[in-house]
């Protein structure tokens, strides 16, 4: 009885930490959204209050008006389809090229992988101007398609899947194999089902890098119809220098689809990350 009633006490401190952490992480949420519910005057009110008083969602009329200067909800949109499309991207190609580099056989694959993963340690800005000499090249300035196609061979998304791929018993291959099955066949109908956790992770990681993308936008979109959330809310922010709710309106708005995307795909999303790092 004394053993019973002593292991959940001493598990305290633990559930009072994650507490305590769950609430480092929400509170910013909850004070963006509670902000974009006052009027200006009570947001910058002192001492400051958590409950809006009055209630109003007049921050989110010019925001979410088809003929506003700030069109928040074409850069959502944008937003939206840019990442689904380059996530897509992203997983087709690391899906298939970590697969034959954890799987086949030929002739320079660690030196072919080493290589894929030694560009990680590469700062991203070293990129910047040879990825905007080729966009320029096809055309795909001040357009959708130069956020959707440059970043769609993820060396990253290639050494998850790998080291996923890599956790997968080999059994299952060689079985399917004495059943006449090819190596597509394989892939499609033993691997591919297996891999739904690691696929989503690198779905949901992909999206939401895309997602929230802010210099790589500045440098090749112009027009403010063609411009996604990142470098649109910093227009907002411009535009209403001191209109809080109207800026924590951007914010929430911007927030709702990574919420949500998460809270659809957590399960898989922890299980990819710790079968991925199975193994080597």
């Amino acid at each position: 009885m004394r053993a019973t009633t002593a292991r959940p006490l001493s598990r305290l401190p633990f559930y009072v930490l994650l507490v305590l952490l769950t609430w480092v992480f929400v509170a910013p949420l909850l004070w963006m959204l509670s902000t974009s519910l006052k009027t200006n005057a009570d947001a910058t009110r002192l001492p400051p209050s958590w409950i809006p008083r009055p209630f109003t969602t007049e921050a989110y009329v010019p925001l979410l008006s088809l003929g506003s200067e700030t069109p928040v909800l074409r850069w959502f949109l944008n937003s939206i389809l840019t990442a689904t499309a380059n996530a897509l991207l992203v997983v087709g190609t690391s899906v298939l090229a970590a697969y034959a580099l954890a799987r086949l056989e030929f002739p320079g694959r660690r030196v072919l992988f080493g290589l894929i993963v030694g560009t990680l340690f590469i700062p991203t800005f070293v990129f910047l101007i040879p990825n905007f000499l080729i966009v320029s090249s096809l055309g795909w300035l001040d357009s959708l398609w130069a956020l959707i196609v440059p970043g769609a061979g993820s060396a990253f998304g290639v050494f998850f899947m790998r080291q996923f791929f890599t956790s997968l018993p080999r059994e299952l291959e060689e079985a399917a194999l004495l059943e006449g099955a090819n190596q597509w066949q394989i892939f499609y109908r033993v691997i591919l089902p297996l891999s739904r956790p690691g696929i989503a992770t690198l779905t949901v990681l992909s999206f939401l890098t895309n997602y929230n993308d802010f210099i790589w936008p500045v440098y090749v979109l112009f027009s403010p119809g063609n411009f996604t959330l990142p470098p649109g809310l910093s227009i907002l922010q411009g535009a209403y220098t001191t209109n809080y709710p109207v800026i924590m309106a951007g914010g929430v708005l911007a927030s709702i689809p990574a919420i949500i995307l998460f809270v659809l795909a957590q399960r898989h999303v922890i299980e990819g990350v710790s079968r991925s790092g199975l193994k080597g």
